[in-house]
């Protein structure tokens, strides 16, 4: 299953816990097979078939394909300056 760092869990829950994003919300990270991609966005709630993660607050829904491909990885998230966060994948510690 995939592993969500205490960088990450911060950063989702800044995001989700803006007042204009609904109760709930979470990130939402899914396959994009024409990109051979992932993609990141805000939800309101999971769709349908989505794997739910709730890591102290930060709610992650996953996708089915996208739960598979990561398996076995980590979810880090660093902010620069500018206060713009960069979400980056590894192989979790063996």
């Amino acid at each position: 299953m995939l592993t969500v760092t205490d960088n990450a869990v911060a950063a989702i829950r800044s995001l989700t816990g803006q007042p204009e994003v609904p109760e709930g919300a979470g990130l939402r990270i899914a396959t994009d097979p024409t990109a051979g991609s992932l993609q990141l966005s805000l939800a309101p709630e999971p769709m349908e078939g989505d794997q739910v993660l709730d890591n102290a607050g930060a709610r992650l829904f996953l996708d089915s394909d996208a739960a598979l491909l990561l398996d076995d990885k980590a979810l880090d998230a660093t902010v620069d300056e500018q206060g713009t966060v960069q979400f980056a994948l590894a192989q979790q510690p063996g």
